[in-house]
C-alpha cells in the first residue's frame, strides 16, 4: 500500500519553503487561504499581490478525491473511470512587477485510483517547470535549463532531454504556431522509476525550482524598465491567457473536477492586453525575443 499521507505532508512541506523564501526576498507576507470541497477534499491557496517584486504570486496546495474521475483523467486511463481516486500537488505561477524579470510555473501532482476491491493501485506523478522571458536574456535561460538538468541527471541522463521535449510540445500554442516561452521540463503518468526513485525525483524538481529561478528574480530585480517595457509585458502576459483557458489540462481537471475555481485561476496575471496584428520593430529587444527565444531549442549545447 502506497502512503498517500506521507506524499501529502511532502506536499505541503514544499508549498511553506516557497512561500517562507519568496517573503523574505519580496519583504510582503502571503495571504493562506484554507478551503474544503464539497465532493471530497480541500487545499490551502497562499497568494501574495502587490509586493515589491511580484504583482501577484500564487502557490496552491489541494487534495482532492472522489468515486469517479472527470473527463480530462480518464480518457487516458478509461479502465479506472469508477474508481476511488485522489490527486494532490502543488502549483505556482509568480507574475513579477519588473518585465525584465520572467513570469514562471511550477506544478508537480501525485494521482492514485484503485480500480476494483483488492486490485493494485494505479498511480502516478506528473508535473514540471517552465520559465516565460519577455526580455531576452540567454544567461538566465541557460541557467534555469541547466539547474534542471543537473537535478534530473541523478535519476537518469535521459530524463532531461526527454522531460524537455515533452515541455516544449505541451507548453506550444498551436493557434499562435509558438511556444510559451522558453520552456524547461514536463513530465506526465510517470512511474517506471518505482515509487520511491520517482517520488524522489519529483520533489528533487520541487526543489530544484527555488535554485533555478531566484537567481534570475535577483538578477534582474534592479533592472530599469519603461512603460513601453510594461505594454510589451502586458501583451505577451495574453499568450499566458490563452494557453491556461484553451490548453492546460490542470486547468481542465480543476474545472471539471469541481475544484475552488478561485484557486484554479489564481495563475492569471493580474494585468493584460491584447493588441491587434502586433509587430515588434526592426533591431528591438522584442524582435530578438521573438526571433532567437521562442522557438523549440537546446539551450545547453
Amino acid at each position: 500500500m502506497i502512503n498517500s499521507t506521507k506524499i501529502k505532508n511532502q506536499f505541503k512541506s514544499l508549498q511553506q519553503k516557497i512561500v517562507q523564501t519568496v517573503e523574505l526576498v519580496d519583504n510582503k507576507k502571503f495571504l493562506q487561504d484554507t478551503w474544503n470541497r464539497p465532493e471530497g477534499g480541500g487545499g490551502i491557496t497562499c497568494i501574495l499581490e502587490n509586493g515589491s517584486i511580484f504583482e501577484r504570486a500564487g502557490i496552491g496546495f489541494s487534495h482532492v478525491f472522489g468515486n469517479k474521475l472527470p473527463p480530462s483523467a480518464s480518457v487516458a486511463h478509461p479502465e479506472i473511470i469508477n474508481s476511488k481516486w485522489e490527486a494532490m500537488g502543488v502549483s505556482l505561477v509568480f507574475h513579477p512587477f519588473n518585465p525584465f524579470i520572467p513570469t514562471v510555473h511550477l506544478n508537480i501532482r501525485f494521482f492514485i485510483a484503485s480500480p476494483v476491491k483488492n486490485a493494485d493501485e494505479i498511480w502516478w506523478f506528473g508535473g514540471g517547470t517552465d520559465l516565460t522571458p519577455y526580455y531576452p536574456f540567454k544567461e538566465d535561460v541557460v541557467h534555469f535549463h541547466q539547474t534542471l538538468k543537473d537535478g534530473l541527471d541523478k535519476y537518469g541522463k535521459d530524463l532531461y532531454p526527454k522531460y524537455k521535449k515533452q515541455c516544449d510540445d505541451y507548453f506550444f500554442l498551436p493557434h499562435r504556431n509558438e511556444p510559451r516561452g522558453v520552456g524547461g521540463i514536463f513530465f506526465d503518468d510517470e512511474n517506471q522509476l518505482g515509487f520511491e526513485k520517482t517520488s524522489n525525483m519529483v520533489f528533487e524538481v520541487g526543489d530544484m525550482f527555488l535554485n533555478a529561478y531566484m537567481p534570475i528574480v535577483q538578477k534582474r530585480i534592479s533592472h530599469k524598465f519603461k512603460q513601453e517595457h510594461k505594454d510589451f509585458q502586458h501583451y505577451r502576459r495574453g499568450r499566458y491567457v490563452e494557453f491556461n483557458l484553451l490548453q492546460d489540462r490542470g486547468t481542465l481537471f480543476g474545472i471539471q473536477s469541481r475544484g475552488r475555481t478561485e484557486s484554479i485561476l489564481m495563475s492569471m496575471p493580474p494585468h493584460v492586453t491584447w493588441s491587434y496584428d502586433y509587430q515588434p520593430k526592426k533591431g528591438s529587444l522584442e524582435e530578438i525575443l521573438y526571433k532567437e527565444f521562442l522557438m523549440p531549442k537546446e539551450w545547453l549545447e
